[in-house]
């Protein structure tokens, strides 16, 4: 049987209005609908009065502009990134020249990897350098809100999540969205790490999530765990083709995913199920007949 998870699809508010969701919180979408970004990018403004800003979005200008036009007559002192792709990170830059505040990140794109030897996917944003590098447990506070950082590798290595004290809720970024489970893109992507990452959420007391893409999600332990049901059945389906004599992950693919995704997102399902075979072959369970890589065969473990 499937696993059922309860996203929220309820439509999202119309690019470029800024609208309160939480006495601390106000959100903007920013006009990228698409495939992998559901109705767009939400930005969120924390605070009122001096405030911070989590996850400006993607090199827009009207996009820009709109999260200039509700910060009027307010201090921007903080400016937070989840990670580095282009749909959330870019517009960081234009909005600090504007507003004069520090950019807060995890680190550059792929930290940890590149140093590694990795070459990471296209779709980041290679440019970004934090200002101020923000780790596990670190804060940063303003007037009447404090956001401490909840390192959540798996999506990108430099993925952070924001914990909003007041409000017990927490800026999940891609690592939880709202809409949509995630793709996991090695070499950056990792399944490990993203296992991982859900099992430290599962381990928090978080009331409501704020997800990037989509909307809010108000029950979180089930909705982790559901997350996390679903990646041991995309796993088991691996096995099963395995065990089957479908060696190769781009004929999985149609296999496990079938109609429930349009053909144009196979590439992009291929990703995630080669982190899951990376995740596999490293446990043991998996061996390759070959270098691994995307196009290997693979095998059952004897």
């Amino acid at each position: 049987m499937q696993v059922e998870i309860p996203f929220n699809r309820t439509p999202d508010f119309p690019p470029g209005e800024a609208r309160p969701v939480s006495p601390l919180i106000r959100r903007i979408v920013a006009p990228n609908p698409g495939a992998f970004t559901f109705q767009g990018t939400g930005t969120y403004i924390v605070g009122r009065g001096t405030v911070a800003v989590i996850d400006p979005g993607p090199m827009i200008e009207s996009h820009l502009q709109a999260i200039l036009d509700a910060l009027r007559g307010e201090c921007v002192s903080h400016i937070l990134v989840t990670h580095t792709h282009i749909d959330h990170s870019p517009l960081a830059r234009p909005l600090q020249r504007a507003t004069g505040a520090p950019v807060w990140g995890c680190g550059p794109h792929g930290r940890g990897r590149h140093e590694q030897g990795a070459k990471v996917e296209e779709g980041g944003d290679t440019e970004f350098a934090p200002d101020r590098q923000l780790a596990h447990g670190d804060a940063v506070d303003g007037a009447g809100w404090t956001l401490e950082a909840v390192h959540t590798p798996g999506h990108t290595s430099n993925h952070l999540c924001f914990a909003l004290r007041e409000e017990n809720a927490l800026f999940t970024g891609d690592h939880v969205m709202g809409w949509s489970t995630s793709i996991i893109s090695p070499p950056d992507g990792d399944m490990r790490a993203y296992m991982a990452s859900l099992d430290l959420l599962q381990r928090r007391g978080d009331a409501v999530y704020w997800p990037t893409h989509g909307g809010p999600v108000r029950d979180p332990q089930p909705f982790v765990a559901a997350f996390v049901a679903h990646r041991k059945e995309r796993e088991a389906a691996i096995l099963a083709c395995l065990g089957g004599g479908i060696a190769r992950i781009r004929e999985m693919v149609p296999r496990i995913y079938g109609s429930t995704i349009p053909p144009g997102l196979y590439p992009a399902a291929a990703r995630s199920v080669f982190a899951h075979v990376i995740d596999l072959a490293e446990r043991g369970a998996v061996a390759a007949d070959g270098p691994i890589a995307i196009d290997t065969a693979y095998r059952l473990a004897r």
